[in-house]
């Protein structure tokens, strides 16, 4: 397999700072020094109706990460673990709030959190009722406050960097956590694929998952090179922002280039599976590269009967506000990235930085 897509760190994968004429990374920090410097807030899709079977709760955490929460809930409300339902998976390294549900028909409990629930990292803010469980993909975004500590850096540069942030997006890869440690989920994927199967249903997910992430980010990561990650080339798969929706696009115009800079439209990557790619031309000749270069991972996410679906080539975080505090050496982050994005992509363009919470 090619390097961009095998290289069991994510970092390896190029960065816009790193082409020529685009300026460099403006320096170096740390993040997740503690809970309070990487906060999570899930945009939900809709709020809870105040009726229904369904005990809607919006709990605050550190520490712990989304499953295990859930599994606590479950055993505090005395019900079996899929009774349980939350939108999105969060990081125990942070403090995140979101919403969880749990299914206690006939109002056992009213709108109270069951007892044995709460603990030191874990509050319920609020609580209500609802007609319906919560699932997975059912939110609209993350909203992210981020501090990072111990800088140094090139403050003009970096000012510098976060307006082209604003302007242009950052390329929208799959981070880290999606490899797991060491990008070890990578590589049990390719033994997978290699004649050694995976029995555990949610080990075996894990495995694709970051294999379809992988294949993904080598794509992006030869556009990135290539210099036309947030260009749309002829035969492009153009997504809707937003959506998952997309057109072919054999030819680019002047309205297409004018929606693209408003950021209404984006280029697309393939997330791998069964099914012919729909972009044509020079964007399929880049995938086929790719793909012809990631063959275990392809045939194998195929083989496993994943359908083919598409992903934004270009991240464009949504209110992105920043305050340098040069006398604390620390830097404060916030914005909006819709579900399925990672903060660290937004992170990795602007500054190296160092991530406390791997030790």
């Amino acid at each position: 397999m090619n390097d961009a897509v095998s290289e069991p760190s994510w970092r390896a994968w190029a960065r816009v700072a790193e082409l020529p004429r685009s300026g460099q990374v403006a320096g170096r920090g740390v993040i997740r020094g503690q809970a309070e410097d990487f906060i999570v807030e899930e945009v939900p899709v809709q709020e809870p109706e105040g009726a229904g079977e369904h005990l809607w709760l919006w709990v605050e955490k550190r520490v712990e990460n989304t499953e295990a929460v859930a599994k606590r809930l479950a055993r505090a409300a005395g019900v079996k673990p899929m009774a349980v339902g939350y939108a999105g998976r969060k990081d125990r390294h942070a403090l995140t709030r979101q919403w969880f549900s749990v299914h206690l028909p006939g109002g056992v409990g009213g709108e109270a959190p069951p007892s044995g629930f709460e603990t030191e990292h874990v509050r319920v803010l609020r609580s209500s009722r609802h007609s319906r469980k919560l699932r997975v993909g059912g939110l609209r975004g993350n909203r992210f406050v981020l501090r990072m500590r111990e800088l140094e850096i090139d403050a003009p540069l970096l000012e510098q960097r976060l307006r082209s942030v604003v302007e242009r997006g950052v390329p929208n890869y799959f981070g880290e956590q999606r490899f797991g440690r060491g990008a070890a989920n990578l590589e049990a994927a390719v033994r997978m694929f290699s004649g050694h199967p995976e029995r555990d249903r949610k080990r075996r997910g894990l495995y694709l998952s970051a294999a379809r992430s992988a294949v993904f980010n080598g794509i992006l990561a030869r556009r990135v090179a290539d210099n036309c990650w947030d260009k749309l080339l002829p035969g492009e798969a153009v997504m809707l922002d937003g959506s998952n929706s997309f057109f072919v696009a054999d030819a680019v115009d002047t309205e297409l280039e004018q929606r693209l800079a408003a950021h209404d439209i984006h280029p697309s990557g393939a997330l791998w599976g069964e099914g012919e790619p729909p972009c044509r031309n020079a964007a399929a000749q880049v995938e086929a590269d790719v793909l012809g270069e990631a063959d275990v991972l392809a045939r194998g996410l195929v083989a496993a009967g994943l359908r083919q679906e598409r992903r934004p080539l270009r991240l464009c975080p949504k209110n992105l506000h920043w305050s340098l505090d040069e006398a604390d050496h620390s830097l404060m982050l916030e914005f909006m990235l819709p579900a399925g994005a990672f903060a660290t992509a937004v992170l990795r363009d602007l500054l190296e930085y160092r991530d406390a919470s791997s030790r």
